[in-house]
């Protein structure tokens, strides 16, 4: 694979899905466990938007090996730790992109195992990592205008 430049565009809109979604999230009554639980649509709802998030962030990742380094990565634990390698991402933010792939890869392939307090406590208090991870790729974005293609 020939790197090349990384689509702004693409990029952007993923980012923007993410806010969007976390907003969706945020919009849950997630102050109040009781009120969470009374209506399971918040339980779906968040389950969908954070599912959806994740794949955003590990797509960007994907994107950014695949255009601006040439690297063809599917495995999303794999995404991390190349993104860490070619100093997308700090390793702090490494690791941590490394554990949010863990949580995805339950989300879909073990969900009979994520339980509705678990997603609720995520969704309460864990979103920020999230953001971290947004906020680590708009710096590299920044800091390599060279391997940017700005045109939206």
């Amino acid at each position: 694979m020939t790197p090349m430049a990384v689509s702004k565009r693409v990029v952007a809109d993923r980012l923007d899905l993410i806010d969007s979604l976390l907003r969706e999230i945020r919009s849950l009554p997630l102050g109040d466990q009781t009120l969470f639980f009374s209506d399971r649509r918040n339980l779906w709802s968040a389950e969908s938007c954070l599912r959806r998030s994740l794949e955003a962030l590990f797509d960007v990742g994907r994107h950014i090996l695949a255009k601006g380094y040439g690297l063809g990565v599917s495995e999303y634990k794999e995404i991390a730790l190349r993104l860490q390698e070619k100093a997308v991402l700090t390793e702090t933010e490494g690791d941590l992109l490394t554990v949010l792939a863990g949580y995805r890869n339950r989300l879909v392939h073990f969900y009979h195992e994520v339980s509705a307090q678990e997603l609720f406590e995520i969704c309460s208090n864990q979103l920020g990592d999230l953001e971290l991870i947004q906020s680590a790729y708009r710096r590299w974005m920044k800091e390599h205008p060279e391997r940017v293609d700005s045109n939206l």
